[in-house]
């Protein structure tokens, strides 16, 4: 079972446990939704090697501190989680123990939960110092694909230190300017009213207090369709893709003349190959990155190796260009794309696919 498909099944069971008032104690959250969360991580909540439950240091005068569970690896903690009861408003809880152990161990990232909501913290503004705002949410009410993208990050398999801080300073920063952003849109300020009203030519006139009062309701409301018509846009331009990938045959490659060979790999090919290269080199070695044309596709497999499959590059038509990605299944998901560039955009994807193999033996 993928790990999606693990947490939509926690999930699920949360309404049920609450309705059963199974949830009242700190001790039955952590039983019922902590161990099954940190489980469906991929690591063994039942080996202490790897999940050690009530971690205890010293910190300063304090003795015995102890953290509710420590991820574990080549013997030092990595990840750390202190539990609340279920329903506890997070936002107003200092995380005290975790705050405290976070300074005297090697992890550089920690966890505030209630079972049903993950808060995740590194030490982005100051080095062995936990931030007091998390980088990353993930709510197991609100599954979304982007969040468990984000998530698979902490996972048994994709767990990379440089690469998760990295995320999560890009995490935390896109995080300040969409709360900024959503907070302009609900209540706009002035200074952004006036500079609205003055890019658009949509007014030119002297800004007084009722020219104010009067264009704030207008520009929220402006900004509010804005974003429905290109929800609205994304919607069915991603109808439309799901109605050609399931309906289109692949165009063939142009045939070739008389002594050319049968395959030829265009120069977007070898440049789409390098900037898959260019995403995972971070997480396994590139030489170990091997393009395998085919008439169909190109593929890009680890160690020359089709079991090993790292995504497939579908570029032979002019108009319908796809990459295809693997799951932890080696199933595969095509997913269009408008030009190379947007590869990128599925680096995330890339990188998980690429750390399932980043072991030589795996």
């Amino acid at each position: 079972m993928d790990m999606i498909d693990k947490l939509r099944e926690l999930s699920a069971k949360i309404p049920k446990l609450k309705e059963a008032e199974l949830l009242k104690t700190e001790e039955a959250t952590k039983n019922a939704l902590v161990m099954p969360f940190i489980n469906a991580l991929g690591y063994n909540v039942f080996d202490p090697l790897e999940v050690r439950p009530e971690l205890i240091a010293d910190v300063g005068t304090k003795k015995g501190e102890k953290v509710d569970y420590a991820i574990i690896k080549d013997g030092k903690p990595i990840l750390l989680f202190e539990c609340k009861i279920f329903g506890t408003d997070l936002a107003h809880v200092h995380a005290s123990q975790l705050y405290r152990y976070f300074s005297v161990t090697e992890a550089r990232f920690g966890v505030l939960t209630d079972g049903a909501t993950y808060r995740f913290y590194s030490d982005l503004d100051e080095t062995n110092k936990m931030d007091k705002e998390p980088f990353f949410i993930f709510d197991l009410n609100e599954i979304k694909d982007p969040s468990v993208e984000e998530l698979k990050k902490f996972s048994k398999s994709g767990f990379d230190v440089e690469h998760i801080v990295t995320s999560a300073s890009e995490m935390k920063y896109k995080g300040l300017i969409k709360s900024y952003l959503g907070s302009l849109i609900n209540n706009p300020s002035e200074g952004f009213v006036k500079l609205l009203l003055q890019e658009s030519n949509a007014y030119s006139g002297r800004f007084t207090q009722s020219v104010l009062d009067e264009f704030t309701p207008l520009i929220r409301d402006a900004i509010r369709l804005y974003i429905n018509e290109q929800v609205e846009n994304r919607l069915k331009s991603a109808l439309a893709n799901e109605t050609v990938v399931a309906n289109e045959p692949q165009e063939p490659k142009p045939v070739p003349q008389k002594d050319e060979p049968l395959i030829i790999t265009t120069p977007d090919e070898k440049e789409a190959f390098m900037i898959v290269r260019a995403i995972v080199r971070a997480t396994i070695e590139v030489g170990r990155v091997v393009m395998r044309d085919t008439q169909s596709y190109c593929a890009v497999n680890i160690d020359d190796n089709r079991l090993k499959p790292l995504c497939r590059l579908y570029l032979n038509s002019a108009t319908h260009r796809y990459i295809g990605v693997f799951d932890e299944k080696k199933q595969e998901i095509k997913l269009p794309i408008s030009s190379l560039d947007d590869i990128y955009t599925h680096a995330d994807k890339l990188r998980t696919t690429a750390g399932l193999y980043a072991s030589p033996s795996a």
